[in-house]
This record gives C-alpha cells, sequence and structure tokens, in this order.
C-alpha cells in the first residue's frame, strides 16, 4: 500500500456561474441558466474532491473577482481560501498561482472545474508524482489537461500556448522539454463542455453527483 502523499496545495479554477457566460457550448441544448447551474455543481464538486484528497491547502482561484456571492459561498462551505486570477490569458493566470505557491513553500497542483472523473486519489497520485519530477500532467481526451502540478514554478511552460486548442498538450510537452524539465503523465480523463459530454457525464452517473 503506498504511504502518506506529500504534501501539496491545491488550486482549483473557475469562472462566477453567470449565465451566458460559461458552459456557452453546452447552453444551446441545456438554456443559458441550466448551463450555469451545471457550471456551479462542476466547481462545488471540484472542490469536494479537492477537500478530499487531504494533501494540503486548497485556494479557489476566481474569475473575473473573488466578488461574486457563490465564490463566498463556497469559502464557506468547503473550507477554502480565495484569490483573483491574474493574467492576460490562462497560461499568465496559472504560472501566477505557481509562483504564489513557491513563496508559501509548497507544490502545487491546478485544477479546472470541468472534470468529475478526476477524484482524491488522482489528486494524492499527482502529489507523489512530484517528489520525483518537475511537473505531472493528467491530459484531456480533447488535446488539453485536466491537471497540471509542479515542483517548483516554470513560467515558460505556459507561454505562447494556443489555450483552448487540442494542441495543448502536445505544445506543453514541448516546453516542458526545452526547459529541462522531468514529467510524469497520468492517464487522460474527460473533461464537460460540449454536448456530448454532457450525455457521457449522464451515461456514466455522474450528473446527479455534480447537481447534488
Amino acid at each position: 500500500m503506498a504511504g502518506a502523499p506529500p504534501e501539496a496545495a491545491i488550486a482549483v479554477f473557475a469562472k462566477a456561474p453567470v449565465a451566458g457566460a460559461v458552459k456557452t457550448r453546452l447552453a444551446a441544448i441545456l438554456g443559458a441558466d441550466a448551463a450555469a447551474s451545471l457550471h456551479a455543481g462542476l466547481v462545488r464538486h471540484a472542490l469536494s474532491t479537492a477537500a478530499a484528497a487531504r494533501i494540503g491547502p486548497v485556494t479557489l482561484w476566481c474569475q473575473p473577482d473573488t466578488n461574486d456571492p457563490f465564490f463566498a459561498r463556497c469559502a464557506r462551505e468547503f473550507g477554502v481560501s480565495l484569490a483573483m486570477q491574474q493574467g492576460a490569458d490562462l497560461g499568465e493566470r496559472m504560472a501566477h498561482a505557481f509562483e504564489c505557491a513557491a513563496r508559501e513553500g509548497a507544490p502545487l497542483l491546478v485544477i479546472g472545474a470541468d472534470c468529475p472523473a478526476l477524484t482524491a486519489e488522482h489528486l494524492r497520485t499527482a502529489a507523489r508524482a512530484l517528489a520525483g519530477h518537475d511537473a505531472v500532467l493528467v491530459p484531456a481526451e480533447d488535446g488539453g489537461y485536466v491537471l497540471v502540478g509542479l515542483a517548483r514554478p516554470l513560467r515558460e511552460m505556459f507561454e505562447g500556448v494556443a489555450w483552448g486548442s487540442a494542441a495543448v498538450m502536445g505544445q506543453t510537452r514541448e516546453r516542458l522539454a526545452a526547459a529541462g524539465a522531468s514529467w510524469k503523465e497520468l492517464a487522460p480523463l474527460w473533461d464537460v463542455d460540449r454536448p456530448e459530454d454532457y450525455a457521457r457525464l449522464q451515461r456514466e452517473g455522474l450528473l446527479a453527483e455534480v447537481l447534488s
């Protein structure tokens, strides 16, 4: 049996659940309000998973800021800290979070709120990987990734990446290799973004869990 994972902080990146501003591709089949409710459920599910991992402090990194009442409710319910995402694109925002974590002296795992298939055990396994590698990633089936963890900041791995495209994981590997960094990849997972992902969410019995 594997020993307890090393300490690692967890950052959950999430947008405020504003109708019309989140899950826009799902709004076509669900409606804007229902899509926003689904997004809120996914954020809460991600926070629950992060808390259940019990590997370190959890911070909810909010966009566009921390002022939405939903974020305050999450902080109370899950006992997490709130921080505002800062940067011109997703790469800059993640790099900033890693640099903040480095000042606290802890490795960091960053996850989004779109992958209900990600479990607490995935987070523990990722934390263990950082004991022997500079980085750990969980690729997404669509070509991106659903988790990235770093033992130390590597800003260059986030520069010039075509965020939101199928090229993200490949470009990330190139940047890690160019930086001379070692990394471990866990098995790919899927995220919820398109109508077919919503159908899979229902089929795999996760929808009720997300909306509970």
